[in-house]
């Protein structure tokens, strides 16, 4: 009997680091190409508001409209703040909540120098632009300058950046502000 139980007891070890390594090697796809790399100041958030270099990622999106306006990419998590001529001013990577505006064209609507974030997380320089279903969606920046995950089961709108990046976006975004969202 002693023999057989360490038999099951091994084929489940083996079973179950199987499918550690493979729940590992899934998630690593949807890693970010930058984790792991240095970043100025120590986190991803520090070094956001710095000019991005030429290329695709950090280049405007076409289509998305002209004059000033505040340019929200979903599928590169990245803003643009874009003055007259069309010249854009800062870009910088932000960290989404879990509801998504629709890609369209919105404007600021509120603005709060510093409230307590849906998440329980102070927060700083919140520019709202939209309401999913309830939830109004806008830019934030943590207080501790965190960008933490937000929870998948919580529906939360805050779209986190650094705190150079929110007090940069609180300057620019006044109220009526043109806000485009695009994938």
């Amino acid at each position: 009997m002693a023999g057989s139980s360490s038999g099951i007891v091994a084929g489940l070890t083996a079973a179950a680091l199987a499918a550690v390594g493979f729940l590992g090697y899934r998630a690593s796809a949807t890693l970010p190409a930058d984790l792991g790399r240095p970043h100025p100041g120590g986190s991803p958030a520090a070094g956001a508001g710095k000019a991005a270099p030429a290329g695709k990622k950090s280049a405007l999106p076409a289509g998305s409209g002209t004059g000033r306006r505040v340019v929200y990419a979903l599928g590169s998590d990245r803003v643009w703040l874009v003055g007259d001529g069309d010249k854009v001013t800062r870009t910088f990577r932000v960290y989404p909540s879990t509801v998504d505006p629709a890609p369209g064209r919105y404007a600021v609507t509120s603005r709060s120098k510093a409230v307590t974030g849906s998440d329980g997380t102070p927060v700083e320089h919140v520019v709202r632009f939209a309401s999913v279903r309830g939830v109004p969606v806008g830019f934030s920046a943590a207080v501790d300058g965190s960008t933490p995950s937000p929870n998948p089961r919580v529906r939360t709108g805050g779209i986190r950046e650094s705190r150079a990046d929110g007090a940069a976006m609180w300057t620019f975004a006044t109220i009526g502000r043109k806000v485009v969202v695009v994938r």
